[in-house]
């Protein structure tokens, strides 16, 4: 870890214990900036920053984003990744997960506007709900349940993006959205309940690899170092987007393909299993980068193989007393499975 007595800027990271927040924290010490990450740990880790408090540049902060936050002293950008982000996790409070989205956006903003930071709202690829265009542009529009059980955390974003904009255009916030699509790689918690984490963590614990639906919906999945380059990039591209700014890898895979991949790396492991398919699951999700690799210049470099084999080991340190050689502890039950978030 590259050690500064002074810093380039100041950056506060909402969400910063999280698994995206955690790797960009990391990669914004590296290129010599102060950062504060601010966390309600909800769902964020202690265990993903713990090896960042040594760093002098590094604070952190025990806050939840719906409440106020006030700071002494200059911010320079802003980063709000402050939200659960998968099925199981959103919808376990969705009022919380609604407020976060929304008030706590508002909050982030209106530091944003007092500090003169510039910030970057993380929105997400759910904001086209089940999408009856593919791939999916920024210019489309969605295909939302607003009243759905995932509505908390779709609609939540999507009112978070009206709210950004509407400070952009009345010139209080220098503010960009970047739409996030599947993430997946080290750091993320194994009960996360998204699909790269259920079903690395089934097969590891020789347990059936739950399919909802019958795998042939796809996803499109980005290595977190790339997603977090990408986030770099749209916060510091010199003039801030008139819209939002899809990052993702546009390489799409089903399920199934998903699980050959895995099981390849995992061979001798359990075979899938197939369960009904979760209300307003998308059934194909794809991005359009188009905008991003106009805007930014960039693309993500790390296919889907490598990914997974970078990830993997990750879920076996987590899972070491799980995996033991007895039979008992290989059944136990591994974590809520989700179609394909």
């Amino acid at each position: 870890m590259q050690q500064m007595t002074s810093y380039k800027q100041t950056i506060l990271v909402a969400g910063g214990a999280g698994f995206i927040g955690s790797h960009l924290c990391e990669a914004l010490l590296f290129r010599g900036h102060k950062v504060i990450c601010v966390d309600s740990f909800l769902t964020g880790r202690r265990e993903n920053v713990l090896p960042l408090t040594n760093h002098p540049g590094f604070t952190l902060i025990e806050a939840d984003i719906t409440k106020p936050l006030t700071l002494r002293g200059p911010v320079a950008q802003i980063y709000n990744l402050a939200c659960a982000a998968s099925p199981p996790q959103y919808q376990a409070d969705p009022v919380h997960t609604m407020l976060t989205n929304v008030l706590g956006c508002g909050n982030l903003l209106e530091l944003a506007e007092k500090h003169g930071a510039r910030y970057l709202q993380a929105s997400t690829s759910e904001v086209y709900g089940d999408p009856l265009t593919h791939p999916q542009n920024e210019d489309y529009w969605g295909n939302v349940n607003c009243t759905g059980p995932r509505a908390c955390y779709d609609e939540g974003k999507r009112a978070a993006e009206t709210m950004c904009f509407d400070y952009l255009r009345a010139e209080r916030a220098d503010v960009r959205v970047a739409r996030i699509f599947n993430t997946y790689g080290p750091q993320m918690r194994p009960d996360d309940g998204r699909i790269v984490s259920n079903l690395i963590c089934q097969a590891l614990q020789d347990q059936p690899m739950t399919i909802y639906g019958d795998g042939t919906q796809t996803r499109s999945f980005c290595y977190v170092s790339d997603l977090v380059r990408g986030l770099m990039a749209l916060m510091n591209v010199a003039k801030a987007p008139e819209g939002a700014v899809n990052l993702g890898n546009p390489d799409e895979f089903s399920i199934l393909e998903l699980v050959d991949i895995i099981r390849a790396r995992l061979p001798g492991r359990a075979r899938p299993v197939f369960q009904p398919l979760p209300t307003d699951d998308p059934q194909r999700r794809q991005p359009d980068i188009t905008r991003a690799r106009e805007l930014l210049g960039w693309q993500p470099e790390v296919p889907l193989a490598e990914g997974l084999t970078r990830t993997i080991p990750w879920f076996e340190s987590q899972l070491a007393p799980v995996i033991a050689p007895s039979a008992a502890t290989r059944r136990k039950p591994a974590a809520t499975a989700v179609a394909g978030h």
